[in-house]
């Protein structure tokens, strides 16, 4: 895949993997990643006419950016990343990171070795966010959240005070189960009214099963709001799932053939991430 040429690329975007490399050290308390390099996902992704991915830094890594960065030099230039900083990056790093395809910083509240909101002495996502948000604008960057739906009034506040964009991770923690009356609903109408993004994708992760039918309501909504601002991600290699039982790639993309339009489907794997990860 290495050597294909633009050319043979296939033109659209997974907007949502990790890469793993077996010999690289991971945080303790969390789970152990099998070896999933570039090469896989590259071959597995351009079968199904996904030429171009979105790698993001997965929270087992912590701030170690190495096996991201080391997978967009291999990609040369095909691919984007997204990545989990420390606010004492310089801007030369970050520069360097630019250069290389990375776009964006993430936030994850969700995993147990992951961001808090509120942390100790000045380290939880708040104050990193703060501290961020006018490099990151410089940059053209976003802030990518992994948040759960409780969340998302506090992300939409810090939003409306920073005209950083936003880019929500798996359909904005929208469950099957979340009532209609809950905060998340007002507050993802803000940021989308604000500009943000939302990733389809992790459907597993919002208490549905394959082929995830139970989401389709949720899927509509969002679509009716983010409109031309989503982008779809397989979330391979799907580290909640054993190696030997992973869903099917296809299947990660059912829902949105299913809910979509033909137009919107077209949108969210190509024009969208196109412009999203200029």
């Amino acid at each position: 895949m290495h050597s294909a040429t633009v050319d043979r690329v296939a033109p659209c975007w997974d907007s949502h993997v990790h890469v793993f490399d077996a010999g690289a050290a991971v945080a303790t308390g969390h789970y152990r990643p099998a070896h999933r390099p570039l090469a896989d996902i590259e071959k597995l992704a351009q079968s199904h006419g996904f030429g171009h991915l979105v790698l993001v830094q997965p929270s087992v890594y912590g701030t170690d950016n190495t096996v991201l960065l080391n997978a967009l030099r291999a990609g040369q230039g095909r691919h984007r990343g997204v990545v989990v900083l420390p606010p004492s990056v310089d801007d030369a790093a970050l520069h360097a990171m630019h250069a290389l395809g990375v776009r964006g910083v993430r936030f994850n509240l969700v995993s147990p070795v992951g961001d808090r909101l509120n942390g100790l002495d000045g380290q939880g996502a708040l104050d990193s966010f703060h501290a961020f948000a006018p490099r990151l604008r410089a940059l053209g960057w976003h802030v990518q959240w992994y948040a759960r739906p409780e969340d998302l009034p506090t992300i939409a506040a810090l939003h409306a005070a920073s005209p950083v964009p936003a880019v929500l991770d798996h359909l904005a923690g929208l469950h099957a189960d979340l009532p209609l009356g809950h905060a998340a609903w007002q507050a993802l109408e803000e940021l989308a009214g604000r500009g943000a993004w939302v990733k389809l994708s992790g459907w597993y992760r919002l208490h549905a099963m394959a082929p995830y039918e139970v989401l389709d309501d949720s899927i509509r909504k969002a679509a009716l709001l983010f409109k031309e601002r989503m982008v779809w991600g397989s979330d391979w290699p799907h580290t909640a799932f054993a190696p030997d039982a992973l869903p099917a790639y296809a299947g990660t993309w059912a829902p949105v053939e299913r809910v979509l339009t033909a137009a919107q489907k077209n949108h969210a794997r190509e024009q969208a991430p196109a412009a999203l990860y200029a």
